[in-house]
């Protein structure tokens, strides 16, 4: 292990590539692709069948930091949702809808292509929501709404390394279609940030474990492991450096823009203060929300 005391790295990819590269190890290809680029047909049913399994939705509901922010948000500021058409694009359960509902929405719109659309059909009728709440299945892109213009967009779109569910595209979709002037969405700002980790007790039961399997050398698929990206929850103590901001995301994000075509061309750098080995670059993903009245 080879100690170091900076690292540089320079990002000049797609930003979905680059997110489903960190987290598939998939090939990364160059281009001027969309911020969510658009999926193959295979690669989009597939992606939305996984979201009508309940484990996922019950894992992103589980999520109290998640899921407490958004509620905290929406109740805190009910002022923002009273008498409002909002919609909720991916809705899943229905989740956010209800918040916004409970909050004093005069009419959601929920929609969700998957399955789980009527889960949540059960789910608000049980929580008396049926009379504010109407969800629909489909595509954003393909749906009709019942009203032309809403006031708010909610959306629980952020996935691995901010980027990575596909969704950000549909939303930008949703508020050149249907947002109204002087309209919201929620949320309207995000940050990607690098972060460097050094776990020696995580890299020798991930690496070293391969010197001896059962009594035989597997060596050789360390090669094979050490590019594959891990999605865990890592302990605080090993971080190794600073936070480093690579890209923000604002609501003005502009889908025919150049900007929106998300092309990282920061120079970052990380810096190492101690001298030790960096097993890996941590992604953190930051959604800021005031949970005082706005």
């Amino acid at each position: 292990m080879v100690p170091l005391m900076c690292l540089k790295s320079m990002f000049q990819i797609d930003y979905r590539q680059f997110a489903q590269h960190f987290v598939m190890n998939s090939e990364v290809r160059s281009g001027t692709a969309s911020a969510i680029a658009d999926l193959r047909e295979d690669e989009e049913d597939v992606y939305f069948s996984s979201y009508g399994h309940y484990g996922i939705h019950e894992e992103m509901i589980k999520d109290k930091v998640r899921t407490e922010s958004y509620r905290d948000f929406i109740y805190q500021n009910s002022h923002i949702f009273k008498d409002k058409i909002v919609l909720d694009v991916g809705c899943g359960t229905g989740i956010l809808s209800m918040f916004a509902a409970k909050a004093g929405a005069k009419q959601v719109i929920a929609v969700d292509q998957s399955e789980i659309l009527y889960q949540a059909m059960d789910i608000v009728r049980l929580n008396g929501f049926k009379d504010t709440i109407s969800l629909i299945k489909g595509r954003i892109e393909e749906v009709d709404l019942p009203v032309e213009k809403v006031d708010i967009i909610i959306s629980e779109w952020m996935g691995y390394f901010l980027l990575f569910e596909s969704m950000l595209d549909s939303v930008i979709y949703a508020r050149d279609m249907y947002l109204a002037e002087g309209g919201s969405v929620y949320p309207d700002i995000c940050t990607i940030n690098l972060v460097a980790v050094g776990d020696l007790s995580k890299h020798a039961d991930r690496f070293a474990f391969w010197d001896d399997v059962y009594g035989f050398r597997m060596s050789c698929m360390k090669k094979a492991v050490i590019p594959e990206a891990v999605v865990e929850v890592v302990d605080a103590s090993t971080l190794i450096s600073e936070a480093c901001l690579i890209k923000v995301l604002l609501y003005s994000l502009n889908k025919n823009s150049q900007e929106s075509r998300h092309k990282i061309r920061d120079s970052s750098s990380l810096f190492i203060v101690n001298s030790t080995f960096i097993d890996c670059l941590c992604q953190n993903s930051c959604v800021p929300f005031s949970v005082s009245p706005l």
